[in-house]
């Protein structure tokens, strides 16, 4: 399932991840489709919009939105996440761990799962590691997350410690319900007899040794993959980091490691050359619509641009002079920041669409620095 091609100094590594709807070159960063749709970007483009022409290799789905609305089942029906989006690449989904997590008004937990209160409508539903794993095989994405609790952030050790047990008792329970039911998704017969993957969360807070006991315990489970979760909530940058480096110790290296929520341009490249190998955030297509540009400064650092301001009026410049993306060889400044201000569509549309190009792109040129050993 995943190959390690080499390692570097620090800890970087290029592999290839293969799943049944392709193989994935890693370290890879994967579009948030939240709704079975990167918002504001249509799926030909997500195709094609990284600067070398193959555009996003992996994309995300969430099972807590996907299961209020329109409903597993429908999908299900549908033939799946992918035939129903129409999106024949590998995907992803998250657990719903996160999204309940947030409803913290909205929600009780107990051992045996979470209750909630739909953002959409009020009504009561409940979520437990089997119901979650249930939703997800509806769905049908290559890879499944394991249903976990996040904790908040700041958080008592104990309190932290606390959560995490129960996070490992549902991982548990979430991979005994997976090995049952795994192979009743029938158009995976289509793909070689191929099935899902599920792939453990290890949680911990901002606590080292925390981390390091969620990640033996996760270890001595054996998935085929480990997730970092529960991080960007709101510590600082060197935290993040720290925790990071910290639970990577402790996980296989034959095996990927994905390091949900994060980041910057320039975090989600750190985090890469540390030996992290899948990323995802929602920041590209967010910061777009709300008129905030990824861009390189002379010296290759980022920086972030603000299309919305009076300076941008008559530059007749595009995005970044360095950028080959679809709209950086189209547009200039001075169009998009007139569509952010008449309030067009159009300028969500091709805002998230450099600046998905942007994240991708700066990937591509990771993978090839880990390729020359920097």
């Amino acid at each position: 399932m995943f190959e390690v091609d080499g390692t570097v100094e620090g800890g970087g590594r290029r592999g290839r991840l293969k799943l049944p709807h392709g193989v994935v070159e890693t370290p890879v960063f994967m579009p948030v489709g939240t709704v079975a749709s990167v918002k504001a970007v249509e799926q030909g483009v997500l195709e094609t919009l990284g600067g070398d022409g193959v555009g996003a290799q992996i994309i995300l789905a969430n099972t807590y939105h996907l299961y209020l609305r329109p409903g597993h089942e429908l999908v299900r029906r549908m033939g799946g996440i992918h035939e129903f989006m129409s999106w024949d690449r590998p995907m992803l989904t998250d657990s719903g761990g996160f999204q309940v997590f947030s409803l913290s008004k909205l929600r009780k937990i107990t051992p045996d799962g979470v209750e909630f209160r739909s953002h959409l409508d009020g009504s009561k539903h409940f979520f437990s590691p089997e119901h979650s794993m249930g939703v997800q095989i509806a769905l049908g994405a290559d890879v499944m997350m394991v249903f976990d609790e996040c904790v908040e952030t700041p958080a008592s050790w104990e309190r932290t410690r606390e959560s995490m047990g129960l996070t490992h008792a549902w991982a548990q329970r979430s991979k005994d319900f997976f090995a049952e039911h795994k192979q009743e998704v029938p158009w995976f017969e289509k793909l070689n007899g191929s099935t899902q993957s599920l792939f453990g969360i290890v949680q911990g807070g901002m606590y080292a040794d925390l981390r390091q006991e969620s990640a033996e315990r996760l270890v001595e489970m054996d998935f085929p993959g480990y997730a970092i979760g529960g991080l960007a909530v709101g510590e600082p940058r060197e935290v993040t980091r720290e925790m990071i480096a910290r639970t990577l110790e402790h996980l296989p290296k034959d095996k990927p490691r994905y390091v949900m929520g994060v980041g910057y341009p320039d975090e989600i490249e750190e985090y890469a050359k540390m030996g992290v190998d899948m990323m995802d955030c929602v920041l590209p297509t967010r910061a777009g619509r709300h008129g905030l540009l990824f861009v390189r400064d002379k010296g290759g650092a980022v920086q972030r641009m603000n299309i919305k301001k009076l300076e941008f009026a008559e530059d007749q410049r595009p995005i970044d002079e360095n950028c080959s993306c679809l709209v950086c060889r189209r547009y200039t400044r001075a169009y998009l920041r007139h569509l952010y201000a008449a309030g067009e569509p159009l300028s969500a549309v091709l805002n998230s669409v450099h600046n998905l190009a942007f994240y991708l792109d700066t990937m591509i040129r990771v993978r090839g620095e880990l390729k020359a050993g920097y």
